[in-house]
């Protein structure tokens, strides 16, 4: 890597929130904006398949998915091999880019991912942690702040709060939940991101991250930390090559949302619906489920359908039956 008095270093924006709070919405939304900068998009997904490069945008962007863990933990040694090749390939001119975000898992503790910008020499010398984006879920953040210390984590090390699903909740709950917030984390101004819309300019170059406010917060940041997660919480994977049943499917998710509502912490997925040429996209957090019409499968595609499913105690082997009772044998 090139040494420390190289030109400025490439500003990096760390996008977290919890399971299903539009993270991915809001990054579609930083994608598609006319700010004439190339981005290289890291995608860190909580189990061993990652969709999310089928919900995102892409057209000069560089993505790099990590399926195979979480980016706090497991696979931080591949964040900072992937930054390393993302800077050598950089500076040999075979890739340009401007910035990078990290997109990490819902389940993401921030304070090890921001870390290895401070512990790792080269890492530190080419990049440089411009901020930390937190999205937070106005309908079910009350209930995730109570029961998952990530989702407080990820409020506390924010240098900006972009509510979401506002809509969704009523104005003196709003204002309830913003209290709350101030209260874990003082110093980060909180916006409201309807469907992604929010105000780039607060979002990128913002130069918020303060490592000695985070010092004040955690003193041991800069020492190597751990990381666990709920151990009743998992992730399975269903995947078919055969058309599904646009009914069956809807009184699938029904009956699932119904009885495993309150445990599903996350579900989202691209399904081959027989007689439609369009990638079927869904994604739900708990009672909450909402789909829409995704890109057109191309000519040379497989056409099959993959569902990520993160939540506590789930029934896998009952969920795979009854989807495999939707396919169109």
């Amino acid at each position: 890597m090139p040494d420390a008095n190289r030109l400025a270093p490439v500003p990096v924006t760390l996008l977290t929130g919890f399971l299903g709070a539009g993270k991915t919405t809001l990054l579609n939304r930083i994608l598609s904006e006319a700010h004439g900068q190339r981005i290289a998009v890291i995608e860190n997904e909580f189990g061993e398949e990652g969709i999310d490069n089928d919900l995102l945008i892409q057209d000069k962007e560089q993505i790099v998915e990590m399926n195979n863990g979480c980016i706090c933990c497991t696979v931080r040694g591949d964040l900072v091999r992937i930054l390393g090749d993302l800077a050598e390939k950089r500076d040999s001119g075979s890739l340009y880019f401007d910035r990078v975000i990290i997109e990490t898992t819902g389940l993401a503790d921030p304070a090890p991912v921001a870390q290895t910008f401070f512990v790792e020499p080269d890492i530190g010398e080419y990049y440089l942690l411009d901020g930390i984006i937190a999205v937070v879920d106005a309908r079910h953040a009350h209930t995730q702040l109570s029961e998952h210390h990530e989702a407080a984590e990820q409020v506390g090390f924010a240098d900006r709060l972009l509510l979401s699903k506002t809509d969704l909740v009523t104005p003196s709950e709003v204002a309830e939940l913003e209290a709350r917030l101030r209260a874990i984390n003082a110093r980060a101004p909180i916006a409201h991101a309807h469907f992604g819309e929010a105000d780039l300019n607060e979002i990128l170059d913002i130069r918020g991250f303060n490592l000695n406010a985070i010092l004040e917060i955690e003193p041991d940041f800069l020492d190597d930390a751990s990381h666990e997660h709920d151990a009743g919480i998992t992730s399975f994977v269903y995947r078919t090559d055969k058309p599904l049943d646009a009914a069956r499917i809807i009184g699938f998710m029904d009956v699932m949302i119904r009885q495993y509502g309150n445990d599903l912490l996350r579900y989202k997925g691209v399904m081959h619906v027989a007689g439609c040429d369009r990638k079927v996209i869904y994604q739900g957090v708990h009672m909450l489920l909402g789909d829409s019409m995704g890109m057109p499968w191309a000519a040379d595609e497989i056409r099959q359908s993959v569902m990520v499913f993160i939540g506590r105690n789930l029934p896998k082997e009952a969920i795979r039956e009854a989807l495999d009772s939707c396919r169109v044998i």
